[in-house]
């Protein structure tokens, strides 16, 4: 898998992105490893934990992963800090819910106890890319910005980045701290990061991490017949954000555009989707999970897909007035 520096950084990542948002909840311990294996033969190296999800699971589960299945030094982890998940108290034995309330603190205080937690947690001395994960406007950004930099002298982060945050956000905290990423949603869906988000990175010398780049499962397709008893939209908790898109005419036209571009290079509307969120300027990579391994196996074989600059010019033309 190609690596790519991270803005004007020397931070090196696969161009594609594990995400583990689902582990503990969605995915449980075995798949996670499969996939994590099959990440890693594949060439990845960056993968995507914090301590938020799945009400702490998924750290936890890579944590276990790590060393016995792939070696740390083989990967760059990222985690983020700032966001608080509530669980209620279960019974003992119990599963804890898979949805936790957030509440958002990116004092002092909470970013270091989350990190010191996380490195110990993953049995490591160092995050190759620490992310803060949302915008907090109790805590001063001096606060926020000096805890990045403590974090960095003292070794235990490499990298600093945002996740989250708006153009002016991040223009703020990067004029006082060394940002060198911008994790982002971004696809054919969702275009807005390039209105100012992705400008203001540029600026800054930070890369962009795009996330949610199928747009929660919309762009591979899958909806197009109804909607599959084991998707993100027949699941409750998660139906809302996805079913008002459903019966948006032009995200129509942008799926029914890449079924019709897979067709022609005979590959799959997913592996599309994500070589165009790819090969927009200024991302360095982007976070893509998945439920299963067959889910994962067809992220992975999107690595060697080249968009011709026809089908790409179409993609954006259909796709730039969302």
């Amino acid at each position: 898998m190609e690596q790519r520096t991270v803005g004007r950084s020397g931070l090196r990542v696969s161009r594609i992105g594990l995400a583990t948002h689902t582990w503990g909840s969605h995915t449980d311990a075995d798949t996670a490893a499969a996939q994590l294996i099959a990440f890693a033969e594949a060439g990845g190296t960056l993968v995507d934990t914090s301590p938020a999800y799945g009400g702490g699971a998924a750290q936890r589960i890579l944590a276990d992963l790590l060393g016995d299945l792939v070696s740390r030094d083989e990967l760059v982890l990222c985690a983020g800090a700032g966001q608080v998940p509530h669980l209620p108290a279960v019974p003992a034995g119990s599963e804890p819910p898979a949805q936790a309330r957030i509440t958002v603190d990116c004092s002092r205080r909470t970013l270091l106890r989350q990190l010191d937690r996380t490195l110990l947690e993953l049995g490591t001395d160092h995050l190759d890319l620490w992310q803060v994960t949302a915008w907090d406007p109790r805590t001063p950004l001096d606060e926020i910005a000096g805890t990045l930099q403590y974090a960095i002298r003292s070794g235990r982060v490499r990298y600093a980045g945002v996740r989250g945050f708006t153009a002016w956000q991040l223009a703020s905290l990067a004029a006082v701290a060394p940002i060198t990423s911008v994790q982002a949603p971004y696809s054919l869906l969702t275009r807005s990061a390039e209105d100012d988000t992705v400008p203001a990175a540029t600026h800054h010398g930070a890369g962009i991490v795009a996330t949610a780049p199928l747009a929660a499962g919309i762009l591979t397709g899958k909806y197009r017949d109804g909607v599959p008893a084991d998707s993100r939209a027949a699941d409750e908790s998660t139906a809302a954000e996805i079913r008002g898109r459903l019966d948006d005419d032009r995200a129509t036209a942008v799926v029914d555009a890449l079924v019709t571009a897979a067709d022609g290079l005979a590959t799959s509307p997913l592996a599309v989707a994500l070589a165009w969120v790819r090969d927009r300027p200024g991302v360095a990579s982007m976070f893509v999970g998945a439920r299963d391994m067959g889910q994962l196996t067809g992220v992975l074989a999107a690595e060697t897909l080249e968009l011709p600059r026809a089908i790409a010019a179409a993609l954006d033309d259909v796709s730039s007035t969302l």
